[in-house]
């Protein structure tokens, strides 16, 4: 039996006037797959993203997440999906509890819950004794710990995750990938994007985008078999050599 398909895009197309930002790139990723989104700035993946959660409309093609249609049911995917980026997770003026119930309330948690919620997040990440802190006062790693651990808070179908780990410390960032793998095994599915080539050895398959298309897509094993390459480094720089665009 098939694994269900949560993301599904056919021909997904993204124009800004003359400019072809997401040029027909299809791809299905599985529930519960680990799923690495990768290319260079100006590759089109932030557009891409963005119209996978619901925040961008396409200009033509086919896309639905988590069984809800990019068109018409924006609203609905927003319920269903998890977003975490490096640049802004987190209110840096509130406390780290603060943090939890307010994004808890968003994802629509009835308060009861979001309460039990709240409690079993904190033992389990270890911040009894910073629950109450500041969120700024906190180091840039315990930050992203606590926006993943937040944002499947309510157990979304899908998580989407942009450069998570960007400026955090080798360590920390394995770490962090700990966490992804138990979220994976709990059935959600990982939609990740990241500079760091090593991270996507850990994803179960990946795709590479290059001027808005998708270049390549597979799992890093076979892509370095078909580059003939020994690292995920070589077969992106293989691709990226060609581009001819960037931010």
């Amino acid at each position: 039996m098939m694994p269900e398909i949560v993301i599904h895009t056919e021909n997904l197309t993204r124009r800004f006037g003359d400019f072809v930002a997401v040029n027909n790139i299809s791809f299905d990723v599985k529930v519960g797959e680990i799923f690495g989104f990768l290319g260079a700035n100006g590759a089109g993946k932030t557009t891409a993203m963005k119209i996978l959660c619901g925040l961008l409309s396409p200009s033509s093609g086919v896309a639905t997440v988590a069984g809800f249609d990019v068109y018409k049911e924006n609203e609905r995917i927003k319920e269903n999906i998890g977003y975490m980026s490096q640049k802004f997770s987190l209110y840096e003026n509130l406390t780290v509890r603060e943090n939890i119930t307010f994004f808890g309330g968003i994802y629509g948690i009835d308060r009861k819950s979001l309460k039990i919620k709240s409690e079993e997040l904190i033992q389990r990440l270890g911040l009894g004794p910073e629950a109450d802190k500041l969120v700024g006062s906190l180091p840039l790693g315990w930050k992203q710990k606590i926006s993943f651990s937040v944002a499947i808070l309510h157990n979304p179908k899908v998580v989407f995750l942009d450069e998570p780990t960007g400026g955090v410390d080798p360590i920390t960032r394995r770490q962090f990938w700990d966490m992804i793998y138990e979220a994976s095994a709990k059935g959600i599915t990982v939609f990740v994007t990241t500079h760091y080539m090593d991270e996507a050895e850990y994803c179960d398959r990946v795709s590479i985008m290059v001027d808005g298309a998708i270049a390549a897509i597979g799992k890093p094993s076979e892509l370095k078999q078909q580059f003939g390459v020994e690292n995920m480094d070589g077969v992106f720089l293989q691709l990226a050599r060609g581009a001819k665009r960037s931010e």
